[in-house]
């Protein structure tokens, strides 16, 4: 069977930024175990998979890294979103939703800017388990956890770039990751995601971090809408803004590649 897949890059205006997402459309699901495998051959961060629904714009998702599936994926529903919009051109209106594991998850495109509107994560105070603090090289000022992962608060920016990670002791913690925020020195605010769990050492850009990172700042700020950088070595420029118990998260992409493999 020659099944298409595309490679975006999600969350950047420019090839070799944001963060790479591999697509693979379908017409019907393939095994689980076939997904993971192409997952693995990938070898990025999330590679979607998705199906038609019945009605109009309507898709369902799937999203698996090279180990495992998980449950909510922002960079890759963008990139999903960018081949249904450009590549396919399939949709019927400028609004697209997918069934999720998380939920219906809508994604609507004005211009060249695709805004993803996810359920809203409020994190609550926690500590970090001591396993998880000798894995940081910089400890943070303080701990929330979210749905998924932990949230950490550092003073500046400088704080967040200066984080050297021990990934074998963070992947012990039974959590998908880490997050590390701090106000920014070009934005509202940068962040940082670690999810060595589920084989991803350092994630580029994170759509699905920001369900988490938006209510946090709305809260320390008082504001609802923010500019974000992901300051990963490609990083990431998301804007995002908290409407109720959803958060709105918009960025753009680029298409990198095209093409088919072969499934036997």
């Amino acid at each position: 069977m020659k099944l298409p897949i595309y490679q975006v890059d999600a969350f950047t205006d420019h090839l070799f930024g944001g963060n790479p997402a591999a697509v693979v459309p379908l017409q019907t699901w393939l095994s689980d175990e076939t997904m993971q495998l192409i997952a693995r051959e990938n070898n990025l961060a999330e590679t979607a998979f998705f199906v038609p629904l019945e009605g109009p714009d309507q898709f369902h998702i799937r999203w698996f890294t090279p180990t495992i599936e998980v449950q909510l994926c922002g960079h890759a529903t963008l990139a999903t979103a960018y081949v249904v919009i450009n590549c396919l051109k399939i949709n019927q209106s400028d609004q697209i939703s997918f069934q999720s594991k998380s939920g219906w998850l809508h994604v609507s495109r004005k211009e060249d800017m695709l805004t993803l509107d996810f359920p809203v994560d409020h994190p609550k105070s926690a500590v970090l388990p001591e396993a998880a603090r000798e894995g940081f090289n910089i400890l943070p000022e303080a701990v929330w956890m979210g749905r998924e992962d932990y949230l950490l608060l550092y003073r500046s920016e400088a704080e967040v770039l200066a984080l050297r990670p021990d990934f074998r002791m963070l992947a012990t913690e039974p959590v998908r990751g880490f997050i590390a925020t701090a106000p920014g020195d070009h934005s509202d605010f940068v962040s940082r995601c670690f999810f060595p769990a589920s084989g991803i050492d350092e994630d580029p850009a994170t759509g699905s971090a920001h369900t988490t990172l938006t209510p946090f700042w709305a809260g320390k700020t008082g504001k609802t809408s923010f500019s974000a950088i992901q300051v990963s070595e490609r990083r990431g420029y998301l804007q995002c803004s908290l409407e109720g118990d959803r958060v709105l998260i918009a960025g753009k992409g680029k298409l990198y590649l095209e093409g088919y493999f072969w499934e036997k």
